[in-house]
């Protein structure tokens, strides 16, 4: 039996420039203290939760099931189940449509799904030399092989891996995310000029919003300072200063020769936290919850690796068509913009067969309106926290729903590894 999945709420933390405020705030808490504030918003009965379903790609080691100790923190009973997803840039996604579909089938009443990324704490580690000169050194029984290979110890040994670089790295095609942005831009002529004017919208956009205080209802504040004397309860990293110009100046940054992706117009390296109550009607019923809105579905679709960035062109045709909906139903889409490059190549292809042909769809998706695209700004100005902004984009999605008093609206991004993502939900509030 088909079952209504509602959104009774749906907050986010800040997002921050790695290296930054966050930095010091490990992953569960960029996310526990989201999850605790609706429940204290809702009367959640914290007994009564049946699942906490966490998107995240870093895994700390000293927590390696952020979901659940996620739930835990946030002071839900014992029973309740908590775990991890992983889908790369999709993982909050994941997290949701995981809690949708456990609803869906009547598993689960009440589900807290999200996602939460420290990227600043991704680690530095040794390499294969440093470590096999640890092991041969804890392996040394007497002085005189301690010292043999205390003496074989060299410099390179040091030369960290960089876990963060490794991860936006593809295994199969060899590319980083940022070459992938490259490739799609030099086949289908998207120029240096349009990725830099496509950046800086999106930062005129990310900087309005702030003003205007379009984010209030999205952002739960978070304590900072090292001595937890600050109050944050904006984004750092909308760029008030942009300028195509200032952009224009900017080298490329993966193809230095002839490459047109920049640091620039590029999402920068973020930390963040993103969290959704999920329920069932019964639920609903129940605790006298008014929803804000209704997952409609979702889809998740694979490609080639090295063209990762055109993922949400083959996961928006694909629930649409589940959904028995079209382009022109959705008032608002949220299109996470990993790249100016790769989301250009999106539109681009969503109203252009002789595009999309290639990779199977030999039909013209829709045409996104500007006026209906990241209206908050997106990724390049916001930032990218990858555990996170599956679910980000569905929060900021929800809001800016209610707030039009539109109707439907949907979130999709890439996925690194060959894959993308689309939700569609519809407002509840009109």
């Amino acid at each position: 039996m088909s079952r209504n999945v509602y959104i009774v709420d749906a907050r986010r933390s800040p997002q921050v420039k790695s290296g930054a405020d966050l930095a010091r705030i490990a992953a569960p808490y960029l996310g526990h203290y989201i999850l605790r504030q609706i429940c204290d918003a809702h009367n959640v009965d914290k007994e009564n939760v049946d699942e906490v379903i966490v998107g995240n790609t870093g895994t700390p080691a000293k927590y390696p099931n952020v979901g659940r100790v996620i739930a835990l923190e946030a002071g839900l009973h014992k029973k309740t189940s908590g775990y991890s997803v992983h889908r790369n840039c999709a993982s909050g996604m994941e997290a949701l449509s995981q809690g949708f579909d456990k609803i869906q089938l009547g598993r689960s009443h009440v589900v807290f799904a999200g996602g939460v990324e420290s990227m600043s704490q991704m680690p530095l580690m040794f390499n294969k030399e440093m470590t096999n000169f640890f092991m041969d050194l804890m392996k040394a029984k007497t002085s005189a092989d301690k010292i043999k290979t205390l003496l074989s110890f060299r410099l390179p040994h040091l030369k960290p891996i960089i876990a963060i670089e490794q991860g936006l790295t593809d295994p199969f095609c060899g590319k980083n995310m940022g070459q992938t942005a490259e490739t799609l831009a030099r086949e289908l002529g998207i120029s240096r000029r349009e990725q830099d004017e496509f950046a800086h919208w999106s930062h005129q956009k990310a900087v309005a919003a702030t003003k205007s205080g379009r984010f209030k209802d999205e952002i739960v504040p978070i304590i900072t300072g090292e001595n937890r004397d600050k109050l944050l309860d904006l984004d750092i990293g909308p760029r008030e200063n942009s300028s195509v110009e200032s952009l224009a100046k900017m080298k490329p940054f993966f193809e230095r020769e002839t490459g047109t992706v920049t640091i620039g117009n590029s999402c920068p390296i973020t930390d963040g936290g993103s969290m959704c109550l999920l329920a069932s009607e019964e639920a609903v019923k129940k605790n006298q919850w008014k929803p804000m809105a209704r997952i409609v579905d979702y889809h998740f679709h694979g490609l080639e690796p090295e063209r990762m960035g055109m993922g949400p062109l083959l996961a928006m045709h694909g629930v649409l068509k589940k959904a028995q909906m079209t382009m022109d139903q959705m008032s608002l889409i949220e299109l996470n913009e990993a790249f100016a490059a790769q989301a250009l190549a999106v539109l681009k292809a969503l109203q252009d067969s002789s595009v999309s042909s290639r990779w199977g769809i030999n039909e013209v998706v829709g045409d996104i309106e500007k006026e209906k695209l990241n209206v908050n700004g997106g990724a390049i100005a916001l930032g990218h926290p990858v555990g996170s902004s599956g679910c980000r984009i569905v929060v900021t999605l929800a809001h800016e729903l209610k707030k039009r008093k539109a109707q439907y609206g949907i979130a999709s991004l890439c996925i690194g590894g060959g894959q993308g993502g689309a939700m569609i939900i519809e407002n509840l509030e009109r």
